[in-house]
């Protein structure tokens, strides 16, 4: 009996240790798992995130896509409208010279007025020939220094920072919000990050000249520093200048600075929303001027 009752405790003993290891196991593979699905989640999370900027960035490039194709379809209009003026040159060149083989007796004054109006037309024809290709090269130029200064800017809140064409030059629109605070011409050090990057694009084109107008809201202003509206948008649009040239080597001989004070605005002056859109300061991209007049010279 005593030999038994050991055989029995032997094997409950044995059953336990079975039981404790399996549980063991079990509790580690369950351990694991919850760990494998940690990562999963957080891998799951990292896509997602990673799919949200690729959307922004597609959703960029197309915005940029849609700007380039619309400044290309008013490039081709104005080229057939430059066209169209030259076809119709040309048919009246050859009803002039239809019509003088068609004279039997021309005095030789009038030959020489009839080859005068065709040398003329001759050289507008020359003349509109030159102004397209001009025009065309202009809007290149400008589509291309557009699309640098995107891609330079692109980490800048599209409300700070605005670039387009308009009147066929490129306009740089900075907030007033981001220049400078309240009542002052002294740039804030969240801009120069700003104007550093535009006056790398400004430095690498040499052939252009740089116009900074300052603009306010309808807000009157009288302080020590500041006599009125126009004392304050020209001293702000003369502290974006200084700081071009004396913190980014931007040459002073390439650049003007010029107050509008209020007499401009993007909007009406009615809302606090709209006097903060006008209160704004413009870098102006041009041609030199006498570059301009060269090509406009026939």
């Amino acid at each position: 009996m005593k030999k038994i009752g050991l055989s029995l405790l032997s094997v409950l003993l044995l059953a336990s240790c079975v039981s404790n290891k399996k549980f063991n196991e079990m509790k580690a593979a369950r351990e694991a798992a919850e760990a494998a699905l940690a990562r999963s989640t957080t891998e799951l999370k990292d896509c997602d995130d990673a799919k949200v900027m690729l959307n922004q960035s597609l959703t960029t490039a197309n915005d940029q896509l849609r700007a380039r194709d619309a400044d290309l379809s008013s490039e081709r209009n104005r080229s057939k409208s430059l066209e169209e003026q030259l076809e119709y040159m040309k048919a009246t060149n050859t009803t002039l010279l239809a019509r003088l083989s068609d004279l039997s007796v021309v005095s030789k004054a009038s030959a020489e007025s009839i080859k005068k109006s065709l040398d003329a037309i001759d050289g507008q024809s020359k003349y509109i020939q030159g102004l397209t290709s001009s025009i065309q090269q202009k809007d290149s130029m400008n589509l291309a220094l557009v699309m640098n200064l995107k891609q330079s800017l692109d980490n800048i809140n599209d409300e700070d920072v605005t670039v387009e064409v308009k009147k066929g030059v490129v306009y740089i629109s900075l907030s007033d919000k981001m220049l400078f605070r309240s009542g002052s011409a002294v740039i804030t050090s969240a801009a120069e990050n700003v104007l550093s990057k535009i006056a790398k694009i400004l430095n690498d084109q040499k052939d252009l000249d740089i116009l900074v107008e300052g603009h306010t809201d309808n807000v009157p202003i009288a302080t020590d520093c500041f006599a009125d509206n126009w004392d304050l948008s020209a001293k702000r649009a003369t502290s974006v200048v200084r700081t071009l040239h004396k913190k980014y080597n931007v040459s002073p001989e390439r650049m003007t600075a010029g107050g509008r004070s209020e007499y401009v605005p993007l909007v009406e002056n009615t809302s606090t929303a709209g006097k903060s859109k006008n209160r704004r300061t413009e870098i102006i991209i041009l041609p030199k001027l006498d570059q301009f007049f060269q090509m406009m010279e026939p």
